[in-house]
């Protein structure tokens, strides 16, 4: 599996995240309703957490699951915030599970173990996105096509107009 837009998807979201981070404020005031910056980094890291675990069951030869519930759950998402010591620590969590994520969808698993079918169930916003088997590498994928780009995005909205205006996505 080519990880490279994987990489690149990673690289995108902790810019933005060190650009947000560096605007003035720790944490900027999200609109109603939306997650501050640690937040999104905080649920970034359970859901990278959620697929790491997932592809490390599937090298092991052990059943496994997907569920992102706990990666929206707001106790949760508070309590790794804490456990990473705020946003430099969440960015270098990422970091590093990034890492991981890339040398098991790469050279670490192989082709029949990427097409391993994982019972998934996906929601946002208290919608079901995904009940249903995926490929291990649809959920791997999925991070650098859907989650990592959407949550990028996410990101650069917390900035004042006209600040990182040159961050690339």
């Amino acid at each position: 599996m080519d990880t490279t837009p994987l990489r690149d998807a990673y690289r995108a979201l902790l810019d933005a995240a060190a650009t947000v981070a560096g605007s003035g404020g720790t944490s900027p005031v999200p609109p109603a309703g939306e997650w501050n910056a640690d937040q999104i980094l905080a649920h970034v890291a359970l859901v990278n957490a959620a697929t790491i675990a997932a592809a490390s069951a599937v090298a092991a030869g052990a059943n496994t699951t997907y569920d992102n519930r706990m990666a929206l759950d707001t106790w949760t998402i508070e309590r790794v915030i804490t456990l990473a010591r705020g946003n430099a620590g969440l960015r270098e969590r990422i970091r590093c599970q990034g890492d991981a994520l890339c040398a098991l969808g790469g050279p670490g698993l192989s082709e029949a173990e990427l097409d391993t079918p994982v019972p998934t169930l996906l929601l946002s916003n208290g919608t079901v996105l995904v009940d249903q088997p995926l490929p291990l590498r649809d959920l791997i994928a999925g991070l650098a096509d859907v989650e990592l780009p959407g949550h990028t995005q996410q990101l650069l909205a917390l900035l004042p107009a006209g600040v990182g205006a040159d961050v690339t996505t």
